[in-house]
């Protein structure tokens, strides 16, 4: 069993996630997402969809990234 590093629960199914050479270990997605993911820069929500990075900031759509950009931004099709 390994320890979650958000909650600290020590939980038989619990995983880990390689992200830039660091590990990390959670015991559930929610968990993982709480640490892992971006915050939106415009509305603060958790990107956890494909989202939109515009010069390096973190959007979760491109309606957000419109609302902080100056130059326009589209959906990736």
């Amino acid at each position: 069993m390994a320890q979650c590093e958000l909650c600290g629960n020590d939980y038989d199914k619990s995983f880990d996630v390689v992200a830039a050479g660091t590990t990390h270990t959670f015991d559930s997605f929610e968990c993982a997402i709480h640490v892992m993911a971006p915050v939106c820069e415009h509305c603060q929500c958790k990107v956890i969809g494909h989202g939109t990075e515009v010069d390096g900031r973190f959007y979760c759509c491109a309606h957000c990234a419109q609302h902080a950009e100056d130059a326009p931004v589209s959906h990736r099709a």
